[in-house]
């Protein structure tokens, strides 16, 4: 099959990435492999999709280091028209954009849109990622498995809130991710209260968010894919993120630790409580955060850490995934339109 990988900017891409992993796992399964950024698009006066990617030319690595140099040398790049893809998967991380590219997002996404109205098979589902730009998504999830939250710009609602609870919360952006602007607020932090408000609402809305004491082991990263847990050889790809020294944020781009992790049911319940909706949305690979028996966070748009799972149980997830690719590409060759993309996506 022919598969595209959309990220922010091919340029920028490390090799640690998940999506490297995924790509590379792709080619060495002698799959045509293009990886496309998200100003690489272009639509032409006729309706056709064009795109500028850039692609490794040997079929068979053993170093992702290797495989993304030879896939960013300025000879690979490549005009394409996005209708000879198979299928795209979009994995460029909104977080990644600031102001200054904020349309990336929505060109990312848009794109996407016209994409699978054209026949090509995109995942996760481009529409059900538009709405999940902002983390009012989460809520949409079913309550017994989400944390009390508040979503508001109103500084006197939000004090409240956070008396109601005892006087500690979790505030952050509604906008964002990576743990970028996220505070954990108690009675230390009372006076300042206040002012942290006011610094995350200056860019938009304030999430106020029930703080779980589990929280002090960090969370738990669980990869799903068609809304079950991403299983190989009896091993779930999850991994425990603490935090690093007295940062609440586990993510691994702010500085977490990675370890082994048993799959408890509680967590296997809360997957059952979330699928519906993760099937319904087309949202192929997810990654889940988990603290505690709550979630605290879906990442529906480029979840990182199957390197650290691979690492810690000695298994290679990536193959599975495009194995799972190859599958649908097949069920679209049977039933052309027949199927929804969000199905298809989730198939």
């Amino acid at each position: 099959m022919k598969i595209a990988f959309v990220v922010n900017d091919v340029m920028t891409e490390k090799h640690v990435y998940t999506t490297t992993r995924l790509a590379m796992a792709a080619t060495n399964r002698d799959h045509e492999v293009v990886l496309l950024g998200m100003g690489d698009f272009g639509y032409e006066p006729d309706g056709t999709l064009v795109a500028r990617g850039r692609s490794a030319k040997d079929k068979n690595y053993r170093s992702l280091e290797r495989y993304l140099e030879d896939v960013q040398k300025p000879e690979s790049e490549e005009q394409f028209a996005v209708s000879e893809f198979d299928v795209v998967m979009l994995r460029a991380d909104p977080a990644d954009e600031g102001e200054s590219s904020a349309w990336a997002n929505n060109a990312g996404i848009a794109f996407g849109e016209l994409m699978a109205a054209q026949g090509v098979l995109v995942v996760n589902d481009p529409s059900a990622l538009s709405k999940a730009l902002s983390k009012a998504y989460f809520q949409q999830f079913p309550e017994r498995v989400r944390p009390r939250t508040l979503i508001s710009r109103d500084e006197k609602r939000i004090e409240e809130f956070v008396q109601e609870l005892g006087g500690k919360a979790v505030l952050k952006p509604l906008q964002g991710s990576g743990g970028s602007g996220v505070f954990l607020v108690n009675e230390d932090e009372a006076p300042n209260l206040n002012q942290i408000i006011e610094a995350i609402a200056r860019d938009g809305y304030v999430v106020a968010q029930e703080f779980l004491p589990e929280a002090k082991d960090g969370d738990v990263r669980m990869f799903l894919m068609n809304g079950q847990p991403l299983t190989v050889d009896g091993k779930v790809a999850a991994f425990r993120r603490r935090s690093g020294g007295d940062d609440i944020r586990s993510n691994m781009s702010a500085g977490g630790s990675a370890e082994k992790v048993e799959v408890t049911d509680g967590m296997l319940e809360l997957v059952e409580a979330v699928r519906p909706k993760l099937v319904a949305d087309g949202m192929f690979l997810v990654g889940l955060d988990i603290v505690g028996d709550k979630l605290m966070e879906v990442n529906v748009f480029s979840p990182g850490g199957l390197g650290s799972c691979q690492a810690l149980y000695e298994v290679d997830f990536a193959p599975a995934v495009i194995e799972n690719l190859e599958h649908k590409v097949t069920m679209h060759e049977h039933y052309g339109r027949q199927l929804r993309n969000a199905a298809l996506a989730t198939l």
